[in-house]
């Protein structure tokens, strides 16, 4: 017996049906045209999505381990201005938390001169003064970007401006070489510059400030420089206290400094040939005063005054050889 095609059809739908186990009249077929009909109409209906809408790509959602460039805007107040605080008329909040966790000391020499008010010249010193040699290299202490590099015949010096990811802003003077450009990234411990001895200075040192939108902070207040370290890991800044100095303290300041010297005798040898005169004596330079010198060679003023027989009103003349000890 001969079957028809559409008999051999309807036994081979029969038979696949068997062994699937399905049941075909619960089934509703859809034929290919009627398919692409109701896709070309679901399509048409779409008219009402932008044209200007994107998919972010999954690949900016993966955690890379190297840490994108920051966001403009913390870079954009003052950016252009070439003054060192930028931020005059600008409204600063009462108090602010700052994390300073990931942090690098800008060099490892100890404190030579504390932030405070100079009675010298009736002004406040905005920093700290740490010990270097020229040539020595200086580091960012936080990651950031390089705002300004710029020479102050009167004053830094050639210095560097930084401002920070955590919104602080650090100032490195008296520098004698820059290795970073403006508006270079930086991550905390990079090389930014060689110190120096440049501008208004009186011997080889560093000059450190860390400054929040214009007030020039304590350093001390932040970094522990006798333990190469900060105090905590987020510093409170706070218009009422940024000029204090936290758990500071000059006898640790001092032992710091004999551990110092003493792991680089080099330093050492290299600080104390660089005085005037010999190591009894100091000559006197012009502009010159007795604190001035007190500070160069690690002394006080009453012990230079009694042991050259003058008073602290005795004007000091350029080439006066003074005794040290």
């Amino acid at each position: 017996m001969r079957l028809s095609t559409n008999s051999l059809t309807l036994l081979l739908i029969a038979a696949l049906t068997t062994l699937a186990g399905w049941n075909a009249s619960a089934q509703t077929y859809r034929l290919p045209g009627q398919h692409t009909e109701q896709s070309q109409n679901l399509l048409a209906n779409q008219t009402s999505i932008k044209p200007n809408t994107l998919v972010t790509p999954s690949i900016d959602y993966l955690d890379f381990e190297e840490e994108s460039e920051p966001e403009g805007d913390i870079y954009e107040l003052g950016w252009d201005s070439k003054s060192v605080n930028c931020y005059a008329n600008v409204e600063v909040p009462q108090t602010v938390e700052i994390d300073v966790r990931n942090f690098c000391m800008p060099h490892a020499g100890y404190m030579t001169s504390p932030y405070g008010y100079r009675k010298r010249f009736r002004r406040q010193h905005k920093g700290v003064d740490l010990h270097v040699n020229v040539g020595d290299t200086v580091r960012a202490a936080f990651d950031g970007k390089v705002r300004i590099t710029n020479y102050e015949a009167r004053g830094y010096g050639y210095y560097v401006v930084l401002r920070h990811y955590n919104d602080l802003e650090t100032v490195y003077g008296h520098l004698s070489k820059f290795l970073v450009e403006d508006d270079q990234y930086v991550k905390a411990g990079d090389p930014i510059a060689l110190a120096g001895n440049t501008g208004r200075s009186t011997g080889p040192h560093l000059h450190f400030e860390t400054r929040y939108m214009g007030y020039a902070i304590n350093p001390a207040a932040i970094f522990d420089f006798a333990n190469q370290t900060t105090h905590t890991d987020t510093y409170t800044f706070d218009k009422k206290t940024y000029q204090q100095a936290r758990n500071f303290s000059p006898q640790a300041n001092a032992a710091y400094a004999q551990e110092y010297l003493k792991a680089n005798p080099r330093r050492a040898a290299t600080s104390s040939s660089s005085k005037q005169g010999t190591s009894d004596y100091a000559i006197v330079k012009k502009g010159d005063s007795l604190s001035r010198i007190a500070n160069r060679y690690h002394t006080t003023v009453s012990k230079l005054c009694k042991l050259n027989g003058i008073k602290t009103t005795d004007k000091l003349q350029p080439g006066q050889k003074l005794r040290l000890r």
